[in-house]
């Protein structure tokens, strides 16, 4: 089964094309309706055919919708169970019970998404520590925004290679070199590598403003490591396995995981025939020795340098092998790139450059705005980087303490998983639920609020929905309902859980998974809007029984919608 909107248009294009065989602009658009007191869906084919056909719309409705439910009549499942002309000429229609049932049980399965175009892989590169550093709040957009559309991409049916291209190259590794062997604190290293590299390499810093020697002696360091040095690449190696091992504890407790971390030094000896495909498509000019891509006036990007007078690689350069190299490897429909806003015109340089070279794989750069606390920018200059592990051990004391307030007679255990739950999943919805190309100011407040659109409300919905299905002896899946006649708190409620997919299809198409979570808490305020007004437990028991199903829907769309986002749901709260 596809999108309902999708049958249904397919359904009135060719009720369209059977009223009015000889229309050149034959076309149906099918979108839920905004008010379900309207019906569940709307066509307005109508109003696009009136200036050809020469009729009012009203009457071009009328004839598209007696054909559509003539057509209708002959599928396997009926999907309309009425229709009526609105307006100017809507065709508004409510869809047939079965065929909701049905779709609802597909849709939870993601048995939906036939007309989805999901041929070949999609590479989505995201995260991309530096080593050596460890991971601060600016890495947390990048990671979390991939691993969300790594999930909405993969429930759609794409083949998605999950990557983390880290900065594990560059001048930065002859400064920590020589810093080691200098000032290392071996205990210090021992108990914390990460940090005691950062701390090593903001000592050489700070000590090569007075001794240029330093630098000289940090270049013999990194060209030593270049040319293959064993004992340079010895610790080179051991810098990264520290590093990593650090990154992989916060993308545990994160829930992120990749198929590949691939670092820039995986395409250095690649980068070469970058410089050779450019010479040979005379893309390249010398500039003061540099080599240089220039641009045409119209496209307003400054020169990319992409190899520098002493012969060293750019980003520009590692990220053109990078796309080679994924080409040849993957064959990929699509490449996604996600970073904050400051390096759109770098990826408009190497997208375009790319392009001349006839790398025509699609390439999408998904930026996003900056993140600051109500104090202002994070800054390592001022000394107040905010460090990830810091942030999500707060988030957790802070949830640990809510959780305590509200439900003191839990065991401690659970409610430090309790705790461990909303707090992670507190933050990362924070930052999911807005729009990705807004810059976001962080408030404890607003992150752990019960109350509004925040995850621990989403999380109290879902466990609030599991107590009633406890406590009506509900365990596994409920047999579709029997019930024909509807609330209009029951109706809103279907209506909302039909658009889950629609939701999940937009996501994919925006890259912006803020639909997702826009979606789930329209649908938790139906839910509580329908659970205030409605008794369950104590209805008869048709009416109970169709009751607990709508109630099983929704607690599966909300956690299906949540686990696109990488947040985890409870059972009690």
């Amino acid at each position: 089964m596809d999108l309902i909107t999708r049958q249904l248009e397919d359904l009135f294009l060719k009720a369209v094309q059977k009223v009015f065989p000889d229309a050149s602009c034959a076309a149906a658009v099918v979108q839920f309706t905004k008010d379900p007191g309207l019906g569940d869906v709307q066509c307005n084919s109508a109003m696009a055919l009136a200036r050809e056909v020469k009729d009012s719309p009203r009457n071009i409705a009328g004839k598209i919708a007696a054909a559509a439910q003539e057509l209708d009549g002959i599928r396997p499942l009926k999907l309309i169970s009425s229709l009526e002309i609105a307006g100017p000429g809507f065709i508004n229609m409510r869809l047939d019970h079965q065929a909701v049932w049905k779709y609802l049980a597909d849709q939870n399965e993601g048995r939906v998404y036939p007309s989805v175009e999901n041929e070949g892989p999609v590479v989505i590169d995201y995260s991309a520590p530096n080593i050596a550093k460890r991971m601060h709040i600016g890495h947390l957009r990048s990671t979390i925004i991939g691993d969300s559309l790594k999930r909405i991409y993969r429930h759609l049916g794409y083949t998605v290679v999950a990557d983390n291209h880290v900065g594990d190259w560059g001048t930065q590794f002859g400064k920590l070199i020589v810093g080691y062997h200098r000032w290392l604190d071996k205990t210090a290293y021992a108990e914390s590598p990460i940090e005691e590299l950062e701390r090593i390499y903001v000592k050489f810093e700070q000590e090569s403003v007075n001794d240029e020697t330093l630098l000289s002696e940090a270049r013999n360091e990194l060209k030593k490591l270049q040319d293959g040095d064993e004992q340079n690449t010895a610790l080179w190696h051991e810098f990264i396995d520290s590093s990593m091992r650090e990154y992989e504890k916060i993308y545990s407790r994160l829930g992120i995981t990749f198929d590949t971390h691939r670092g820039e030094s995986f395409y250095h000896d690649m980068m070469s025939g970058v410089i050779a495909d450019l010479k040979e498509k005379e893309l390249l000019a010398e500039s003061d020795g540099a080599l240089v891509v220039f641009f045409a006036d119209d496209e307003h990007l400054h020169p990319c340098i992409v190899r520098k007078q002493d012969g060293a690689y750019l980003y520009a350069t590692s990220d053109l092998a990078c796309i080679k190299r994924r080409i040849d490897e993957y064959h990929p429909r699509k490449i996604i790139y996600v970073t904050d806003d400051r390096q759109i015109t770098h990826f408009k340089q190497v997208f375009n450059i790319a392009e001349r070279l006839g790398w025509t794989v699609e390439r999408e750069h998904v930026y996003f705005g900056v993140m600051k606390f109500t104090d202002g920018h994070f800054s390592s200059r001022k000394g107040n980087v905010i460090y990830l592990s810091h942030l999500l051990d707060e988030a957790e004391k802070r949830a640990f303490e809510i959780v305590t307030e509200k439900n003191p007679a839990l065991p401690e255990e659970e409610r430090k998983d309790i705790a461990r739950v909303v707090g992670t999943g507190a933050v990362k919805y924070f930052d999911l639920s807005q729009n990705r190309t807004s810059n976001i100011i962080f408030e404890w407040d607003k992150v752990l609020s019960f109350e509004g659109n925040t995850s621990p409300y989403l999380q109290y919905v879902y466990a609030r929905i599991q107590s009633v299905l406890k406590k009506a002896g509900v365990n596994g899946e409920l047999p579709p309902p029997s019930e024909t006649e509807f609330t209009e708190g029951e109706q809103k409620l279907v209506h909302s859980l039909l658009q889950f997919s629609s939701a999940v299809v937009q996501a994919a198409a925006s890259y912006k998974p803020n639909v997702i979570a826009d979606y789930i808490y329209d649908l938790s305020q139906s839910f509580n809007s329908f659970y205030n007004s409605h008794p369950i437990l104590k209805e008869e028991e048709t009416k109970r029984d169709f009751r607990l199903y709508l109630c099983s829907e929704t607690a599966r769309v909300i956690k299906n919608g949540l686990e696109l986002l990488g947040i985890e749901v409870l059972e009690r709260m």
